[in-house]
């Protein structure tokens, strides 16, 4: 059998994939029954997924803490809103670009942060959002500074369009990561990040493959902010290069699961829904669902989702 093949195989039988794609085709038919309030929310909250999908890649496997997920967010948010505000060319074109500069930026911080290890590596990532924040608010005159980047056009004002499109592209990027994050690059990056000296001393580049990891985690997170940015017609720093955001993505995918890239969906989409939910007791949800989050964390390192396939098994 042929590695290939032998990947294919793994997947397609493991109890997480048939798990989530049973939850796809349920969240599919929801636009059918359900009304365009909890449509949006879950929208967002899509988009919120990949954001933890990527980072889980980087962190989960490569064993790297991004404490700027933000700064790639904000790069593909701002790069393709920015775009669309001066040019107006095709949406296809601004969502390349927003990816393409999330891309680059990504590169061009990767390679001097990753020559570092341990804490130095995540207060790297982290000066860098701090610098976007104040690039935007220094160079108001394009980025909208304080105040925000109106979006002339979107993707579609139909609600069910948008569910469905953030939707296909969580679930399409879903199966990029997994799949890689199962392969033999897959295995390296955890190798890696486990001991990166010992898998260097098994022949292993170590710093290519954390580049690739970083490289494919920047495509994703700029690509999502891109579309996000077409969904909600603006961008600011509060909704993309804010710290708060960042923690967001982080807390999604560990209380998700780390090292099992679907888990980091599933904690985006709990998260949204928990703060929404708690909504009406002001500043009090905050804390309640951060306590939630910290009690799965403690209590099940698994994760959401090491839960949801322990309790399949137990049935």
């Amino acid at each position: 059998m042929t590695p290939t093949r032998s990947l294919a195989s793994r997947i397609l039988l493991s109890r997480t994939v048939w798990i989530g794609l049973s939850v796809v085709l349920l969240a599919s038919t929801l636009p059918l029954y359900v009304s365009g309030y909890i449509l949006g929310l879950l929208t967002m909250a899509y988009y919120f997924g990949v954001f933890s999908m990527a980072w889980d890649l980087l962190f989960g496997f490569a064993g790297e803490v991004n404490f700027g997920p933000s700064f790639l967010i904000g790069l593909g948010a701002y790069t393709a809103g920015i775009l669309d505000n001066l040019y107006q060319p095709s949406i296809w074109l601004c969502l390349f670009g927003g990816a393409f500069a999330s891309v680059a930026g990504g590169v061009v911080l990767a390679l001097p942060a990753l020559r570092v290890r341990g804490p130095y590596f995540g207060l790297t990532t982290l000066v860098a959002v701090l610098i976007l924040q104040n690039f935007v608010i220094v160079a108001a005159g394009l980025t909208g500074g304080e105040i925000g980047l109106t979006v002339p056009d979107v993707i579609s004002v139909d609600a069910g369009v948008n569910y469905w499109i953030a939707l296909g592209f969580m679930a399409a990027s879903g199966a990029v990561l997994y799949a890689l994050s199962r392969s033999p690059v897959g295995l390296i990056l955890q190798a890696s990040g486990q001991d990166a000296v010992q898998a260097g001393a098994l022949g292993f580049n170590v710093t290519k493959h954390k580049l690739a990891a970083f490289v494919i985690s920047a495509f994703f997170s700029g690509l999502a902010g891109a579309l996000l940015v077409f969904y909600l017609g603006a961008a600011s720093v509060g909704t993309f290069v804010d710290v708060t955001v960042g923690v967001q993505v982080i807390i999604a995918a560990v209380l998700g699961g780390r090292r099992t890239i679907l888990g980091a969906a599933l904690g985006a989409v709990f998260l949204i829904a928990a703060g929404e939910a708690l909504r009406p007791l002001g500043d009090l949800s905050t804390f309640i669902v951060s306590a939630m989050a910290l009690v799965v964390v403690l209590l099940f390192p698994s994760g959401l989702l090491g839960l949801l396939t322990r309790a399949r098994e137990t049935t």
